[in-house]
């Protein structure tokens, strides 16, 4: 039997209590004082679904604007899409005239969807999932817009429809990364591409999308410098190339076959670039040194130099300072040297110890620096460099 947050009674019960929700939010610090006190008057579930809810609320604020409001859980906030994220997709169907919204979680697709489109068909095996959306959809007006149905998704027919579908990820006892154990799985949602006149098909950034889905568009898309999801558009919805990298909040989207596309391999230069993590997980470097101009510095590293600056939006730019072999001792030396207070240390194909290694320096400079341990023209370096500011 569902309790506290998943009860959708508890739910009901806690939406007809705001006064015991005002309590919370306006405290200074959720203590056990105040949870004395607040037991005192309501009951104990419902002082704990009201604590968990606000804690889920103060989790949500980096993802929603109107977060301090909305009817939430910690699972349902970290499976939701953020809400610029949301906005972004929701572009390509803008103007439709209905479009599913199937496995709608705490509802951010669907409040996205419905601010561009006329009706939204929202969809959750859960009755308490579903009154949470709906609440929501209250919250950002779009409820008129939105209908919610509780109900299995493999049930439903989708011919001819759109539909946005965010498959469980959580449907053994933890995250997985294998479509195959989402729920609906794999085979459904391959159908659903051929089914459905077009869509989005919501997946983890890590999980193994790769050949799953032929004929149509992956999208990798990063928030903050954050990878957050990959979106598979099919159907009407697809657009030209089979792979795209979207950063966000620049708006900023490159898109290709990296199989049809080599870029140069050379010698490090006067700057060095670490790509944006959805330009790497789309397998897009060689598409994006080619149209920015970058050279690789080795075909196993995604790292790029260039001689001149370039100001790219899917990268972060690196003014270097000094590069030598991957040497401990010289790595000390080089350090105390450059006075170095602070030290950022990254590294992508090379196995290293990240903390043990900045423990074992010296760093009590006043200036902050960040290293590259890299793989340059087949050899492991150490490339010292300073952050370029970027607008």
């Amino acid at each position: 039997m569902a309790q506290g947050l998943d009860s959708p009674d508890v739910l009901r019960q806690l939406r007809a209590t705001p006064e015991l929700l005002a309590q919370i939010a306006g405290a200074e610090s959720v203590d056990m004082s105040l949870q004395t006190q607040l037991r005192r008057d309501f009951p104990a579930e419902l002082v704990v679904a009201a604590l968990q809810l606000h804690e889920s609320r103060v989790r949500a604020r980096k993802k929603f604007s109107r977060a301090d409001d909305m009817w939430l859980t910690r699972v349902g906030v970290e499976q939701s899409t953020a809400e610029a994220v949301a906005q972004y997709k929701a572009e390509r169907i803008r103007g439709a005239d209905f479009v599913w919204d199937v496995c709608c979680g705490i509802g951010s697709d669907s409040i996205a969807l419905a601010q561009v489109v006329n009706r939204v068909e929202a969809v959750d095996l859960s009755e308490a999932a579903c009154l949470r959306a709906a609440w929501n959809c209250e919250v950002y007006g779009v409820e008129s817009s939105v209908n919610m149905q509780v109900a299995d998704a493999t049930s439903l027919d989708y011919a001819g429809k759109l539909v946005h579908i965010d498959p469980d990820r959580r449907a053994g006892q933890s995250r997985s990364t294998r479509i195959e154990t989402y729920q609906p799985g794999l085979e459904f949602l391959q159908q659903l591409t051929t089914t459905a006149v077009g869509g989005a098909i919501k997946l983890s950034p890590a999980s193994n999308f790769g050949g799953k889905f032929p004929d149509c568009e992956v999208e990798l898309i990063s928030h903050q410098g954050e990878c957050k999801e990959a979106t598979v558009w099919f159907g009407s919805c697809r657009l030209e190339h089979p792979w795209r990298a979207t950063v966000l909040p620049a708006g900023a989207t490159i898109s290709g076959d990296p199989f049809y596309v080599r870029s140069p391999v050379g010698p490090l230069q006067q700057y060095m670039y670490d790509p944006n993590p959805a330009v790497v997980r789309a397998g897009l470097i060689d598409v994006l040194a080619t149209q920015e101009g970058f050279t690789r510095l080795d075909a196993s590293e995604e790292y790029l130099t260039s001689g001149q600056p370039v100001d790219s939006p899917f990268v972060s730019s690196f003014r270097v300072l000094d590069s030598f072999p991957h040497n401990r001792k010289e790595l000390s030396k080089i350090v105390a040297g450059h006075e170095i207070g602070e030290l950022e240390i990254k590294c992508r194909h090379v196995p290293v110890d990240v903390d043990a290694l900045r423990k074992k320096l010296k760093l009590n400079g006043p200036n902050r620096r960040t290293l590259f341990i890299a793989k340059i023209e087949g050899r492991t370096r150490y490339v010292l460099a300073e952050r370029v500011d970027q607008n």
